[in-house]
């Protein structure tokens, strides 16, 4: 069980679940491919842009473990917090982010909530505006990779709050 103490006051928080399953452990040359296939979705991305994505995409996924992990990294990459805030709302809240940035997170939604449909023609073209064809193949990849992620980390239940940034670099 965690606590907090405040100046007078201590708060008990629910207690920490622990993991179903450590599945990099398990099965160890899925994570090595894993990592291998982060890399080369990375490549030559944005490092904001990305973090943005691999944010959002964990939001809608609600994968605990990668919005801890993902936020940090941010964070410490010199991501403001008003931004990282916004995000679960974007859409609201656009005039924190670019062009660039909206279509970006456009495209995760569409491309993660899958259940909604193909990815509808218009999101795609406007992402299409604003990446060269090169660049928005890696912003797919980095969408489909952290959407992975955030399949190991749900169903494993990974437990957020222990990640420090750059841990996994």
């Amino acid at each position: 069980m965690t606590t907090h103490t405040e100046t007078t006051t201590t708060v008990e928080y629910a207690p920490e679940r622990p993991a179903r399953l450590e599945w990099a452990k398990h099965a160890p040359e899925v994570y090595k491919a894993m990592v291998r296939l982060e890399t080369a979705a990375r490549k030559g991305l944005d490092h904001t842009l990305y973090e943005l994505v691999k944010i959002r995409a964990s939001q809608i996924n609600h994968c605990a473990f990668c919005i801890d992990m993902h936020t940090k990294d941010a964070l410490a990459a010199g991501e403001s917090v008003e931004r990282i805030v916004q995000l679960s709302a974007w859409d609201e809240s656009r005039h924190f982010y670019t062009e660039k940035e909206i279509a970006a997170l456009e495209l995760t939604e569409a491309v993660t909530v899958l259940t909604d449909g193909f990815v509808p023609d218009e999101v795609y073209e406007r992402a299409a505006k604003h990446f060269e064809e090169a660049e928005l193949a890696q912003v797919i990849a980095a969408i489909t990779v952290i959407n992975a992620w955030n399949r190991f980390g749900v169903t494993c239940r990974m437990t957020p709050g222990h990640y420090e940034p750059g841990q996994y670099k």
